[in-house]
């Protein structure tokens, strides 16, 4: 009975985990990175789409990426989603080819950064602590319709702390690695 709860509580948190990584890879660290941009929208015919739908991005190197549109009309509605991102970047056209140079980062804006990696991760950490709370509110429930005894409600409430414990750890872990990548580059 209380397994299946310990069970959901653990994946839960592990997908906390995991959209606290994937927002971090859109972190803009001064290395180029496909993950910067794809999740940019572009208006394609009147809808917006994913850049990667509508076109090949591709690392030329540490500082810079190249769009290769599908079609020869994106290149202004790809162009003008990247100039209307809050991602600062300058994209240059030459022909079909968009490139983006990713000029070096500031202290400042390192700063910055490292601020909102700690922020994302602090929301990562309500986000299990909430899982945490809706776990233990199961087990309570169960105790209440005497579904089991109070000795196995204490252990399933350690073993839910460990748990949430272990996802916290986790979390400073990707964080930490975060903050050292944003202030060494």
């Amino acid at each position: 009975m209380i397994s299946p709860i310990k069970t959901d509580a653990d994946q839960r948190m592990n997908k906390s985990l995991d959209a606290l990584r994937h927002d971090l890879s859109k972190l803009r660290t001064g290395r180029a990175s496909t993950s910067l941009v794809e999740h940019l929208k572009v208006n394609y015919y009147g809808s917006d789409v994913p850049l990667s739908q509508v076109a090949g991005v591709a690392v030329v190197d540490a500082r810079s990426l190249t769009i290769t549109p599908w079609e020869k009309n994106m290149v202004q509605p790809i162009e003008k989603a990247i100039i209307s991102s809050d991602l600062g970047l300058n994209p240059t056209t030459a022909g079909l080819v968009i490139r983006i140079n990713l000029p070096p980062l500031t202290e400042q804006r390192r700063k910055e950064l490292a601020k909102l990696v700690h922020h994302e991760g602090e929301n990562a950490k309500v986000a299990i602590r909430n899982v945490r709370r809706d776990a233990m509110q199961h087990v309570k429930e169960l105790l209440k319709d005497k579904k089991i005894s109070e000795d196995e409600e204490r252990k399933a409430e350690t073993d839910i702390q460990k748990l949430t414990d272990k996802h916290i750890a986790d979390v400073d872990v990707v964080v930490r690695e975060k903050e050292k990548e944003v202030m060494s580059m």
